[in-house]
């Protein structure tokens, strides 16, 4: 019974979620905000609906990695090496100045606050390993809403992909360091590898699999089964695989990016399209789910108490990402709206940066407690404040580039 009023619970959240949405959408804004602006209403800090029991609960954590994997579809489903081949390099360039920007900037302008104040500057550094993380689903949100095409959003979507691996790799290469400085027990660096790779290696082998099998199979509903059961499998070695890990830290979006880049390599367009016709409802639903879960722990009553540290953390992480964006893009001669706002739509962050948040506070609450405290109350505030100046600015950035309304069909031309 407790199950089944869970389950009411989650539905009726995602109606209300669905409805916000769209009166969201009746003043030109993007749909996502209604859903984040609900999530925080209902969640445990707001009316309760969506209580930490159900979000909390096993069956909804499955139910939600699951869908990860789904809304990952949508963009591994863009990622066409013919299609990407060209502007390669200048994704790869503009991904790591961008990441690479923001970790120097938040770590010096943290670095040179924490010496004055006498806080450790090893800090500095969790901020900014944490500050590298951008969460792709309240950009890519804005792109499936408001149908937005050209270069930006053509660049934003396969940097989605790579800043993930990016900021993995240097978030857990700092923790391993202070880890290593703060306790006896340091993160070894093949777990580090491990930990970044994984997720990409499990979705590409699986998706590979299903590439080879969709090919063979003529019927739209042939694919979509295969297409299915292989994500199903591939969330399953997934879970297997965290259930092994002393923290549960695969990136589930990441592996159905992965998996869907894979199939989509291997199949023929004329089926890639027919196959997320019906697939694209699935992942509507799954954003909204995904970004509930989002939404939902974030306390919004955290606004009215946020520091100095807060303040300066969105402004410096701000900073980093747009010159960092700006610097990639004019280096590899991009055009010129990539350069001016593609730093805008990759501001997002409350996702990766709890979870990557959470980590840092385990390894540092017992050696160093305070520190942890201080990590845990800025990073929530910023989560919370940032969404939503992050979603307004994504939207801007895309209509300043000119690229709002102009894609056709699921997927980008």
């Amino acid at each position: 019974m407790d199950l089944l009023f869970s389950v009411l619970r989650l539905l009726v959240s995602i109606f209300l979620a669905f409805a916000a949405g769209k009166l969201i959408s009746k003043l030109k804004l993007p749909a996502i905000l209604g859903w984040l602006i609900a999530g925080m209403v209902i969640g445990p800090h707001g009316l309760d609906l969506l209580n930490e029991a159900v979000l909390e609960s096993g069956w909804f954590d499955v139910t939600e990695r699951i869908l990860e994997s789904v809304f990952g579809l949508m963009i591994g489903t863009e990622l066409i090496w013919r299609q990407m081949k060209k502007a390669g390099p200048r994704i790869l360039v503009t991904t790591i100045t961008e990441s690479l920007g923001t970790f120097v900037v938040v770590s010096l302008v943290f670095g040179v606050l924490f010496a004055c104040t006498g806080v450790p500057v090893y800090l500095a550094f969790v901020f900014g390993g944490i500050a590298l993380a951008t969460a792709p689903a309240p950009s890519l949100s804005v792109v499936r809403d408001l149908k937005t095409d050209g270069p930006v959003t053509k660049t934003l979507i396969p940097m989605a992909a790579l800043d993930d691996l990016v900021g993995a790799l240097v978030f857990f290469v700092v923790m391993g360091l202070v880890s290593a400085q703060v306790s006896a027990v340091g993160i070894p660096l093949p777990a580090v590898m491990l930990l970044v790779f994984l997720p990409v290696v499990l979705g590409g082998v699986t998706g590979a699999a299903a590439g080879l099998l969709m090919r063979r199979v003529r019927s739209r509903a042939g694919v979509l089964a295969v297409m299915g059961s292989m994500l199903l499998l591939t969330a399953g070695l997934g879970f297997f695989i965290n259930s092994l890990l002393p923290v549960p830290v695969l990136n589930f979006m990441l592996i159905g990016m992965a998996y869907s880049t894979a199939f989509s390599n291997l199949i023929d367009t004329e089926k890639l399209y027919g196959m997320m016709e019906v697939v694209n409802p699935a992942i509507g639903f799954a954003m909204i789910v995904v970004i509930l879960n989002l939404g939902a722990p974030l306390d919004y009553h955290l606004i009215f108490g946020a520091g100095i540290y807060t303040a300066v953390y969105i402004l410096a992480r701000a900073v980093g990402k747009y010159s960092g964006a700006y610097l990639g893009a004019a280096v590899t001669h991009a055009p010129a709206t990539v350069r001016r706002y593609l730093g805008l739509t990759l501001l997002p962050h409350s996702g990766v940066s709890l979870v990557f948040t959470g980590i840092a506070v385990s390894v540092l609450q017992n050696a160093a407690p305070e520190s942890a405290s201080m990590l845990q109350g800025t990073i929530a505030a910023a989560a919370v404040i940032n969404e939503v100046i992050a979603v307004f600015a994504a939207k801007k950035g895309f209509e300043w580039a000119g690229e709002l309304h102009k894609a056709e069909g699921g997927l980008t031309a």
